[in-house]
């Protein structure tokens, strides 16, 4: 009997549990982090976009949890194949994170191929259901990995040449096993209009709207506060 359990036969409820724990997981590592990343984004002479990917990276190697030598593939920052150990299963992970550098703290902006889901939306009046590039379960060989897509959302200012981070977004979207609790039709979800112009014949983009997913599930979006005055991070959990 093998010691690895199946993704194929976890229940929805443990796939949440899952991905719960592996946020759980990011925010401590972004927490432990800490100031670094208010530092980094502040000198840093280069894009935003370079910075936050940067800093992801050195955040999520720091994750704690059981790395496996399989590589994965994916158009994100940071994959890896992990093991995620529960008191009574292990089951084999393909984590994805990505980073996002914008001013606004209300959405995030996808890739298509960044997500598992179906999205379901109506846009210009027309109902969309685009199916997401990134298979629910990463099949390698002959083992399975349960697909779990974060992102650090990293929102700033800029003042006299230099980035301000005012606070980091941490979300968790839905693994696509989980269609029906979270986008079951174009009228229930937490997606909005993406930055793309399809007649100029740029993929599909969509956005997260972070207050809808909190409607969903709220603790799938946990924001990290930047203090200045105490030049320490602040989060408080929100189940």
């Amino acid at each position: 009997m093998s010691i690895f359990n199946e993704v194929t036969d976890l229940s929805f409820d443990e796939v949440e549990d899952i991905e719960k724990l592996t946020l759980r997981w990011l925010v401590q590592a972004t927490m432990d982090f800490g100031f670094e990343a208010y530092e980094i984004f502040y000198y840093s002479p280069d894009n935003v976009k370079d910075v936050a990917e940067d800093i992801t990276r050195e955040i999520v190697d720091r994750l704690p949890g059981y790395n496996t030598t399989q590589r994965i593939f994916g158009t994100v920052d940071y994959k890896k194949a992990r093991y995620i150990i529960l008191p009574n299963q292990i089951v084999r992970q393909a984590l994805f994170v990505d980073s996002k550098a914008e001013k606004s703290n209300l959405t995030a902006t996808l890739q298509i191929t960044q997500t598992s889901l179906i999205v379901r939306q109506i846009r210009g009046g027309e109902i969309l259901e685009i199916p997401g590039k990134l298979p629910p379960i990463y099949t390698h060989n002959t083992d399975n990995y349960l697909s779990t897509t974060l992102f650090l959302h990293y929102c700033y200012e800029d003042s006299d040449e230099h980035h301000f981070l005012k606070d980091i977004t941490v979300c968790c979207v839905p693994n696509g096993l989980l269609q029906e609790r979270y986008n079951p039709d174009e009228n229930t979800g937490f997606w909005l209009a993406g930055r793309n112009a399809p007649s100029l014949g740029e993929e599909f983009r969509v956005r997260v709207s972070f207050d809808r997913l909190k409607e969903l599930a709220s603790w799938r979006v946990q924001k990290i506060i930047v203090n200045n005055d105490t030049k320490s991070f602040e989060n408080s959990w929100v189940d």
